[in-house]
């Protein structure tokens, strides 16, 4: 849940408490780069409504490379099962794993 003051979402506060921690920099210039991998590459533009999708996730040790990379919708590639401290706890998502079953690039 976002950081609340008043009803409204404390922008300020999630940034000091969260985003401008060095952890979620890192994280977050992952996916920036992931995004322009797959913008160089045609498979993604501006506007488009899509997520780029890390195959093995980045907070599970997962790159932005060629091969870990894949576009998804959003509520895909958003819908991964949560522990009560907000911890992913599988690194593919239940519609993922019924969909794609192993995956053979990452014998997964």
């Amino acid at each position: 849940m976002p950081y609340m003051k008043n009803g409204k979402r404390d922008y300020k506060t999630e940034y000091e408490k969260y985003a401008g921690k060095s952890e979620a920099k890192k994280a977050r210039a992952e996916r920036n780069k992931g995004r322009r991998m797959m913008v160089a590459a045609g498979k993604a533009k501006k506007g488009d409504g899509k997520d780029v999708g890390h195959v093995k996730a980045i907070s599970k040790g997962g790159l932005s490379t060629v091969y870990n990379l894949q576009m998804q919708s959003k509520s895909e590639n958003r819908s991964f099962s949560k522990t009560k401290d907000s911890k992913m706890k599988s690194e593919r998502s239940k519609r993922e794993s019924v969909k794609r079953g192993s995956n053979r690039r990452t014998g997964r």
